[in-house]
Protein backbone atom coordinates (compact mmCIF):
# COMPACT_ATOMS: atom_id res chain seq x y z
CA UNK A 1 0.00 0.00 0.00
CA UNK A 2 1.20 3.51 -0.40
CA UNK A 3 2.46 5.66 2.49
CA UNK A 4 0.42 8.47 3.51
CA UNK A 5 1.35 11.58 3.74
CA UNK A 6 -0.77 14.33 5.69
CA UNK A 7 -1.62 17.32 3.22
CA UNK A 8 -0.66 16.17 0.09
CA UNK A 9 -4.46 15.80 -1.28
CA UNK A 10 -5.60 18.05 -3.58
CA UNK A 11 -8.98 19.00 -1.91
CA UNK A 12 -9.69 22.12 -4.28
CA UNK A 13 -13.20 20.64 -5.36
CA UNK A 14 -13.97 20.00 -1.74
CA UNK A 15 -13.40 23.60 -0.95
CA UNK A 16 -15.42 24.80 -3.25
CA UNK A 17 -18.39 22.65 -2.98
CA UNK A 18 -18.32 23.36 0.87
CA UNK A 19 -18.25 27.37 -0.09
CA UNK A 20 -21.10 26.79 -2.74
CA UNK A 21 -23.17 24.89 0.47
CA UNK A 22 -22.15 28.04 2.94
CA UNK A 23 -23.70 30.58 0.40
CA UNK A 24 -26.34 28.44 -0.57
CA UNK A 25 -27.25 28.15 3.31
CA UNK A 26 -26.36 31.65 4.49
CA UNK A 27 -28.58 33.05 1.42
CA UNK A 28 -31.55 30.87 2.76
CA UNK A 29 -31.62 32.13 6.21
CA UNK A 30 -31.60 35.96 4.73
CA UNK A 31 -34.54 34.61 2.53
CA UNK A 32 -36.06 32.76 5.40
CA UNK A 33 -36.08 36.07 7.77
CA UNK A 34 -36.94 38.36 5.16
CA UNK A 35 -39.93 36.10 4.09
CA UNK A 36 -40.77 35.85 8.44
CA UNK A 37 -40.68 39.64 8.73
CA UNK A 38 -43.14 40.19 5.32
CA UNK A 39 -45.39 38.04 7.21
CA UNK A 40 -45.33 39.75 10.36
CA UNK A 41 -45.95 42.73 8.71
CA UNK A 42 -48.65 41.95 6.36
CA UNK A 43 -50.78 40.07 8.76
CA UNK A 44 -49.87 42.63 11.31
Amino acid sequence: MAEHKHGDMNIEVQEKTFDGFVRIVAWSCVGIIGFLVFLALVNG
